[in-house]
């Protein structure tokens, strides 16, 4: 092995698309031991070249091999289906990627460093050449030699890579790598800016350490008690096998094999349980999107604009550009983070502005249980499923006020987002934020307020005189009456006849079409969540899941008295009457009920354990083995693999808002048997793309499961359709253009008066972009929101 040059100089340079930028190290004689410089298996070592990049002499490959006869137990394979051939289980695993330029060697050099959560259990260097005539190398091949690296280490090793920390500098020569990741490896990016050399952090001053070493010298220096120094000296003579003149100060060389090591630790502090992202909370309470803004899930906006039409995506970007030439601040409030469906928009939706430079943040209260308890009875008694005697008392009115009241002193305060010099518009959802609006109008009264409702208001029941729903919708009125705007979803009977016509306008919920719960899965990652779905089951004694031998039908949604759960078990019992004399029972496609819960539902267990009791009993037991209901953890891909691999959706819900499940389940391929609530006869292409019945019509359901099931021709006519004909409308990008032409027009000093209009169609006239004659969008004929 060479020895280092005597005067090697340790430098740092920030991989840019331009020429680097070369810092030089304060002390230019510094020279490195080998024993720091060489990696851990003393495969390749690394020196300082003289143009002061430090890289690797020598490719190193992955070393670990995987074993054969584990590979042999876990595989597994469909007699039913040969094409189908996966593994039981595959095990999680992290990365950190780093990357730099190495002249000398006229390439890039990229290392990976492969962590299970606890140890570094890998790792590989390539060089990869630049292309003749060239001064940098291709990104392309950067990021395609990167996923195959990842491709074949998971196939190897029978693992399945969750997240990866990313170095800022290889992002800078690989801008689409953290885009490509998580949309073809279902990879979630971290990104950091990982120096090239070691220094102390700096620490904040009367704050003491207690410093541990095993060296009793650097011990007796540093007492405990004693500040974090700023840089270590340490006589060089006390330090034994360091080649002499070397240097005991920091900061000193980080290799690129270090640096990959040090993204994959930092990558692993941002997991929480279920091997999923930690939510993020920050000042104030601001839900900081992505680990704010560390998580690059997708840095390429034209990802989005293939996911739309273009006259939507022109309509988007003449609002945002609108917005940031003026420096509008925008300001959500809601009541959850994660869990429920507006917390999902709200976290896509961020995601989007932040993309388009716009300057937005939403912000959540300090969760309550008692608040919470109040405020899903309210939600149950305005959808009209509460029981008869349930009231909105005046203590939990009392214990509500004061809650909204407490958190919304913490915004209004100075330097918060409600007080002068903050938001430059706020929406409110739904009806546990209400109390919030009088609180803005005295701080700030010209300061434009937009109450979103995303449930079902029961009108023909808010006009009965002293029914529980008319004394909660008078407690929550006499707050949301102070908004400029009231946004309602586009449903009949959904709008109160209290609330002025002129200040309603519709809008229908959104999904987001390149998220987790979305995006195109490859079988891998399929397989992955499909068999971490089949632990959960095991863990919790429930029944298997037998994909991919047989079919599955499913309906995802919460265990909520709204969701018509028991007509869903009572529908599948008549759809296997129907099937026997067809299809043999182990053969037969089972039933998967299955949802997330949200941190304000304290309804789902005791739903849960109704539908457990229901399944248990006559005459439903029959077909008891077949049937799975599952509580799943917070993973978006767990339920996006559930849904692509079912064979046909359900959505029963008695009572709904807009349920844009369907939605998801039609870009999905999947068609969707439903009931005629809320927003659900708006997605559905009755004949086409699914069926709608009567809630409770449980006949006609089975009916239509048993012809999509025996039907291939019908089956396959509809999945096509309902695979292509979803509207902009209901996407991140469609919903977007919404909000953005609202802040425009409401900070202009405007005074829209919308009188039941729908916002999309108010937002492509304002852009000059009308919709085509073939474009898709949500039916508009026969809407009546005020009727009672």
């Amino acid at each position: 092995m060479k020895n280092f040059k005597k005067g090697s100089r340790a430098v740092y340079a920030c991989s840019q698309r331009r020429a680097p930028k070369v810092h030089r190290h304060p002390h230019h004689d510094l020279l490195l031991p080998r024993a720091l410089i060489t990696d851990s298996r003393r495969r390749s070592f690394y020196y300082i070249c003289s143009s002061n990049w430090i890289m690797s002499k020598n490719k190193a490959d992955f070393e670990s091999v995987a074993s054969d006869s584990l590979r042999r137990r876990l595989s597994n394979a469909s007699e039913k289906r040969p094409n189908v051939i996966g593994f039981t289980s595959l095990t999680p695993m992290w990365a950190g990627i780093a990357g730099a330029p190495a002249p000398n060697e006229n390439g890039f050099e990229v290392s990976i460093s492969v962590h299970d959560s606890v140890y570094n259990t890998d790792f590989a260097s390539t060089l990869i050449p630049i292309p003749a005539g060239k001064k940098t190398a291709d990104p392309e091949q950067i990021e395609e030699h990167i996923l195959d690296a990842f491709r074949k280490f998971s196939t190897e090793h029978l693992c399945k890579f969750l997240g990866a920390g990313v170095t800022l500098s290889l992002l800078k020569e690989a801008p689409n790598l953290c885009t490509r990741l998580w949309l073809e490896l279902d990879i979630v990016p971290i990104v950091f800016n990982i120096k090239a050399y070691h220094t102390e952090s700096l620490t904040k001053p009367h704050i003491k350490h207690r410093i541990s070493a095993t060296n009793s010298m650097i011990n007796s220096q540093l007492q405990s008690g004693a500040e974090t120094p700023t840089m270590l000296t340490i006589p060089v003579g006390s330090l034994a096998g360091l080649q002499a003149g070397v240097t005991g100060k920091l900061p000193v060389v980080r290799t690129l094999d270090e640096q990959a090591d040090s993204a994959a630790r930092k990558c692993l502090m941002y997991y929480g349980p279920n091997n999923n992202p930690r939510l993020t909370i920050g000042p104030r309470n601001q839900v900081t999107v992505d680990a704010g803004g560390k998580i690059h899930l997708l840095d390429d906006l034209e990802e989005y604009e293939k996911s739309v039409r273009p006259g939507t995506w022109r309509a988007v970007n003449k609002f945002a550009d609108e917005l940031r030439e003026k420096k509008i601040k925008i300001g959500f409030f809601s009541s959850t983070p994660q869990g429920g469906g507006v917390a999902l928009m709200r976290h896509a939706l961020i995601r989007f502005l932040s993309l388009l430079d716009v300057d937005a943040a939403w912000y959540v209260p300090n969760p309550s249980p008692s608040v919470f308890r109040t405020t899903k009875n309210n939600h149950n008694i305005l959808q009209g499923v509460a029981a008869p005697d349930l009231r909105l008392t005046q203590d939990a009115k009392d214990n509500f006020d004061q809650w909204i009241y407490k958190n919304g002193l913490r915004w209004i305060a100075e330097g918060g987002p409600l007080a002068e010099g903050g938001v430059d518009i706020a929406f409110i959802d739904d009806p546990q934020m209400p109390g919030l609006i009088p609180m803005i109008k005295k701080a700030r009264p010209g300061l434009p307020i937009v109450y979103r409702s995303h449930i079902e208001i029961r009108s023909d029941l808010t006009s009965i005189k002293g029914s529980p729903q008319e004394e909660v919708w008078e407690y929550l009125w006499k707050n949301i009456q102070l908004a400029d705007l009231f946004i309602s979803h586009p449903v009949s009977k959904f709008v109160p006849k209290d609330v002025p016509m002129e200040k309603v306008c519709l809008l229908g919920a959104a999904t987001d079409f390149l998220d987790g719960l979305n995006k195109e899965l490859s079988p891998w990652d399929s397989q992955y969540y499909m068999g971490e779905f089949r632990s959960l089951c095991a863990k919790e004694r429930m029944n298997e899941l037998k994909w991919p031998a047989r079919d599955y039908v499913i309906q995802i949604a919460r265990f909520d008295p709204s969701k018509g759960i028991p007509n869903v078990i009572d529908s599948y019992y008549k759809f296997r009457e129907i099937l026997k004399s067809k299809v043999p029972g182990d053969e037969a496609p089972q039933l998967l009920v299955c949802g997330h819960g949200a941190v304000d539902d304290p309804d789902a267990s005791i739903i849960y354990d109704q539908v457990i009791q229901q399944v248990s009993s006559e005459p439903y037991v029959k077909y008891a083995s077949d049937i799975i209901a599952m509580r799943i953890p917070p993973s978006d891909q767990l339920l996006n693999a559930l849904m692509q691999n079912s064979k046909i959706a359900l959505q029963l819900s008695t009572r709904e808002g807009f349920e844009v499940k369907v939605s998801e389940a039609l870009h999905a391929g999947k068609p969707v048997v439903a009931c005629r609530t809320g927003g659900i006869p708006l997605q559905i292409q009755e004949g086409k793309s699914g069926f709608l019945c009567e809630p409770g019509d449980n006949n006609a359901v089975a009916q239509h499961l048993f012809d999509l099931y025996t039907n291939k021709k019908l089956y396959d006519t509809m999945s096509e359709y309902a695979r292509t004909h979803v509207s902009d409308e209901v996407g991140t990008v469609g919903n977007a253009a919404a909000w953005l032409y609202l802040a425009a027009v409401l900070t202009r000093g405007t005074k829209l008066k919308p009188n039941g209009a729908w916002i999309n169609d108010l937002l492509r006239a304002e852009a000059g972009e009308p919709y085509l004659p073939d474009e898709p969008k949500l039916p508009r004929e026969g809407l009546d929101v005020h009727a009672v």
